[in-house]
């Protein structure tokens, strides 16, 4: 099979980009910073989601040990107008979600919240406050109640297994196993907003069932290799088994360029957002489903 050269047009989705906008008076808010990084905050209280801001270029993926961009991650939580943090999540431990967690964290005295893999990367980094979950039990954190499901990562994982030492950066991107993978239930308990973070497009099946979500941030990053049937069974087993009537389309950017670039979606040899977007698009249409895909930096009202 021929390799196919390129990366989707991100300029074909631009009526997509259109997630309603916060108001002064919205509740709580979500903010996406690239790949499945979301800002949850509701004004007094904030929790986040992976935390990778320092996006290190292929090249020294490939080539040499990583470490957090200390310069970047500062940069980008004062962009987003952050200073404290309730928790901490990420979606898995792979290095383009759990790198700077544990630096997010501390910087921010929130806890490092997750599974065993999560747990390693917190006390590479010396961190005091690290939860580990028991999978499908919420755990409190401010004004929110977080809920971590077991789920799958989309194949192929290419850092397959569990990380079972303390991860000290420098450290190579295989250092950062996969570990436990996620799908989130956030609910914000003063409003009784609900919000499914699905990080990886990845599924257990039935493991959402009995759960409920308004609003599903959707994994998407590798769905589009994937046979059409995966797709449709992916959007099953959680936008319709949760019942979300918006979905938000998220790990479709190329998380090798740094976030003070435009954006572009991942490149064809990695991913297919066009074969993604005409299988979802369709389903949303005969679910009447709202399908968007989110703009860095702003703050939206999903709910709204």
């Amino acid at each position: 099979m021929r390799l196919r050269l390129g990366r989707p047009d991100l300029a074909a989705y631009a009526r997509r980009f259109d997630v309603p906008a916060a108001a002064a008076t919205t509740p709580v808010t979500v903010t996406w910073a690239g790949v499945t990084t979301l800002l949850i905050d509701d004004g007094d209280s904030a929790v986040m989601t992976d935390g990778f801001f320092s996006r290190p270029g292929l090249l020294t993926v490939a080539s040499r040990p990583l470490r957090p961009s200390l310069p970047r991650i500062q940069h980008a939580l004062n962009r987003l107008g952050v200073e404290r943090l309730d928790a901490v999540t990420p979606v898995h431990t792979h290095f383009d979600h759990a790198m700077d967690s544990a630096v997010v964290a501390g910087r921010t005295g929130a806890r490092l919240i997750g599974g065993a893999s999560a747990a390693q990367v917190g006390r590479g980094a010396d961190l005091d406050r690290v939860d580990v979950v028991t999978p499908g039990e919420p755990i409190t954190a401010g004004a929110y109640d977080i809920t971590l499901i077991e789920g799958h990562h989309c194949p192929p994982d290419r850092f397959p297994g569990q990380i079972t030492a303390p991860v000290r950066p420098p450290a190579r991107a295989s250092v950062y196993r996969c570990g436990e993978a996620w799908s989130t239930l956030v609910t914000h308990r003063p409003s009784g907003r609900t919000l499914l973070i699905v990080g990886s497009a990845g599924y257990v099946r039935g493991a959402l069932r009995g759960r409920t979500a308004d609003v599903a941030y959707l994994g998407v990053g590798q769905l589009g290799l994937q046979p059409e049937s995966y797709l449709v069974e992916y959007w099953t087993e959680t936008v319709r088994t949760v019942g979300a009537r918006r979905v938000v389309l998220i790990h479709w950017d190329d998380f090798f360029r740094p976030l003070d670039q435009p954006l572009r979606a991942l490149p064809f040899a990695a991913d297919d957002l066009d074969a993604s977007m005409r299988v979802l698009s369709r389903l949303a249409a005969e679910d009447g489903v709202d399908l968007h895909l989110p703009t860095l930096w702003q703050r939206a009202d999903p709910w709204n």
